[in-house]
């Protein structure tokens, strides 16, 4: 049985609920015996030819305890299900919190589909897991030691044979628990590194084309979906093992209960009344067993769920945040930051990226850290904004120690402008509020202006309400730079950093930026790390990095003077700084600019931007028609399938009718030995050929995703980038 105690400790302050679904289930079962019970008493009823208006009670009686089974039936899978939603609920919070503790520091080591699928297909997996599985363990659990307390007061050895059988049934398959168990984790390995190698090259598919490698990446995906397809038969061939065992056990003790009751019939040890209840009443004792073998799967795939998410809630951080100080957030730190003698590698890196690095930035002092590239300015960010921890040396910030600080304090101070500016799938105005959430319109649009933004958003089709798309990606980049520049001045941190702003414009972009940010760092600490000379030369002073040290600070013309590091690596750009008059662009131009911008763009915005795709309109008949025609390359496979699945209900039927005629022998004191031979043949029989068909179709249907999965990127890479900049990668 596939119970984890990891998976249990999730059900923490709601089992009252689970148990209250199972004793619910527990009710339901027995009123299922019950109406099995009166079903067998009517059916004797009618053996001894009972006048009709005899049964007219006994028939209302059968039908309301249906009725009542249904509505029990209907209570516990809703009270079950909402108790797994409020667990998958509970959950999802959980792995959130968990991926904002570990940080993008964490994600620089690992893939980011991985955390996808557990976060999202490994929570969804376990709503049948709770739902369904584990609610229906514990029914199958005690249903069996309930009937057989019944049926030990009609017969204590058909009652023997009866709960035997069951308890094999629910505990035999543990013997391939163990296969089980690695097979499923295999499966969910092979899941998780498909998903995230499809991940990469949806995200990546401009890049693979431009390099003619999307081709490659195609037949790299096609052995991931095939590894994939391995792994699931591997899982479905040792679990079908045991829902062979489970159909066997059932089939076997269905057999024995009506040969053993049979033979006690014919000795005078029950009555014929006897016999048919307990034979109804094993109906409802094995009835559990077949639902739980239908779970049995997804039991299986909701333990291997929970083995990922475990593994992502364990995952420890070496940063261990503060929570002094964060109720009482309203106390702002002076605007100055000191670099104390800090030593800093990054997790997995063979080389330092700073080392014993020593300065400190005063109040409203405006500082441009430069050097080559690798020589540890975006580090300098990453450690201000505590990504990462330095192993030996202090950070302060407002003259206290960082680690000291709570995270509100930290960014509540500090405002960012990167070099990769990251602005989400929605509109304008709700990536200017991640700057401050409750701003008023009157805010966002003040923000705007000096960042040289409110005039290019105004002439968006939607204005501050288009959708930008995911990245940004139906902007510019100098419009998406503009954006988090604004963004960053909604905030109103008295600490700016700019880490590399304008690295990624273009001449005419960059003017029109370097004003706004002009305008933006008045009356801010402002730290600029850049290698561009435009974006330094009016700092008041200079930090020079290589190799992780500080080897020189001071004015730029010092430095230019001293002819040092400073120089080698800016001397190339005073000709060309000396003869532009740099930041200072015509207005014009940059209208010319932003309209040219906006011209290339506009047809994106005309196209549809919800970015789940739907086959609106499609009926029924027509989803039967496509799905079809997936299927014609398997069609001998899917009329095997059809064939063994009329064979299973043509062996079911002859289960019901030969033990039908074993009954009426008995009754009319016929001979039935033959009979039973048959019946213990046709119902091992009706297993096999249930797990043939199971087999056959589960291979067919795996095949076929596979190869849909790779038919979808080959299709994808056919439509190009342009088609994906109107849809999501989550929904792919």
């Amino acid at each position: 049985m596939y119970i984890d105690r990891h998976l249990w400790a999730f059900t923490d302050g709601i089992r009252g609920r689970i148990g209250a679904a199972v004793v619910v289930g527990l009710l339901a079962a027995c009123v299922g015996v019950a109406r099995l019970a009166l079903l067998g008493w009517l059916l004797a009823k009618i053996f001894s030819q009972e006048p009709l208006e005899q049964l007219v009670w006994p028939f209302l009686g059968v039908a309301l305890v249906m009725i009542l089974r249904g509505a029990l039936e209907y209570w516990r899978n809703m009270m079950a299900h909402e108790t797994a939603t409020k667990v998958q609920l509970h959950l999802r919070k959980r792995l959130y919190d968990k991926i904002v503790s570990l940080g993008p520091a964490y994600f620089g080591l690992e893939r980011t589909g991985d955390a996808l699928l557990s976060v999202v297909e490994g929570v969804e997996r376990l709503e049948v897991y709770f739902g369904q599985y584990l609610p229906q363990l514990f029914v199958c659990a005690f249903v069996p030691i309930t009937v057989f307390i019944f049926v030990a007061f009609l017969d204590l050895p058909v009652a023997l044979v009866m709960v035997g059988f069951a308890l094999l049934a629910l505990f035999a398959p543990a013997v391939f628990h163990k296969w089980d168990s690695a097979n499923a984790r295999g499966r969910q390995h092979a899941y998780a590194d498909f998903s995230a190698e499809f991940l990469d090259s949806l995200q990546g598919l401009a890049t693979l084309q431009a390099f003619g490698q999307s081709k490659t990446r195609g037949k790299l995906l096609a052995e991931k979906a095939y590894e994939l397809f391995r792994r699931t038969m591997w899982v479905l061939a040792t679990n079908s093992l045991s829902r062979g065992i489970t159909d066997t056990c059932i089939a076997v003790g269905a057999a024995c209960m009506l040969g053993l009751g049979a033979y006690r019939v014919t000795n005078d040890s029950m009555t014929m009344t006897t016999l048919l209840v307990i034979l109804m009443m094993g109906v409802e004792v094995f009835r559990p067993l077949r639902d739980l073998r239908a779970l049995l799967h997804d039991g299986m795939l909701g333990a291997a769920a929970a083995k990922g998410i475990v593994e992502l809630l364990d995952k420890s951080t070496s940063i261990h945040r503060s929570s002094s100080g964060a109720n009482d957030c309203s106390q702002s730190l002076a605007p100055t930051v000191d670099f104390e003698g800090v030593t800093f590698t990054y997790p997995g890196g063979r080389r330092r990226a700073h080392h014993e690095l020593s300065f400190q930035v005063s109040a409203g002092e405006r500082v441009g850290i430069v050097g080559a590239s690798g020589s540890g300015k975006s580090s300098i960010v990453r450690l201000l904004l505590r990504l990462y921890d330095p192993e030996e040396g202090t950070i302060r910030l407002g003259g206290k120690n960082l680690r000291s600080l709570s995270d509100e304090e930290i960014y509540q101070n500090i405002a960012v402008v990167n070099q990769d500016t990251y602005l989400f799938h929605g509109t304008v105005e709700q990536n200017l509020r991640f700057g401050k959430s409750d701003a008023s319109e009157e805010e966002i649009v003040a923000a705007a202006k000096p960042s040289n933004a409110h005039d290019f958003i105004m002439r968006l089709p939607q204005g501050y309400d288009t959708v930008v798309g995911e990245r940004g990606i139906k902007l510019s980049g100098g419009q998406r730079q503009r954006i988090a520049i604004a963004r960053a001045v909604l905030r109103d941190a008295p600490i700016l950093v700019l880490d590399e702003a304008l690295s990624a414009v273009d001449t005419e972009n960059e003017a029109t930026i370097q004003e706004a940010l002009e305008r933006v760092m008045q009356g801010r600490t402002t730290l600029i790390c850049a290698h561009r000379l435009s974006s330094v030369i009016g700092a008041d002073r200079l930090l020079v990095l290589d190799d992780g040290q500080l080897v020189e600070s001071g004015g730029h013309e010092e430095l230019i003077a001293a002819r040092g590091t400073y120089f080698a690596l800016m001397s190339g750009q005073i000709e060309s700084v000396e003869s532009h008059d740099i930041g200072r662009r015509d207005d014009a131009l940059e209208d010319q600019a932003t309209d040219k911008g906006d011209d290339e763009w506009r047809t994106a915005y005309l196209e549809p931007t919800d970015g789940i795709i739907r086959a609106e309109g499609l009926g029924w008949l027509d989803v039967l028609r496509e799905l079809m025609a997936m299927v014609v390359p398997w069609r001998g496979r899917l009329i095997l399938t059809f064939t063994l699945g009329v064979a299973r209900v043509a062996a079911f039927i002859g289960v019901g009718v030969i033990s039908a005629l074993i009954v009426a022998a008995v009754k009319n004191d016929l001979p039935f030995a033959s009979l039973l031979i048959a019946l213990c043949i046709i119902a091992p029989l009706a297993g096999i050929l249930h797990w043939l068909e199971s087999w056959i179709a589960h291979d067919m249907a795996f095949r076929l995703l596979a190869e849909l999965r790779i038919a979808l990127f080959k299709k994808l890479d056919e439509l190009g980038p342009a088609y994906l900049v109107r849809r999501r990668s989550g929904d792919l």
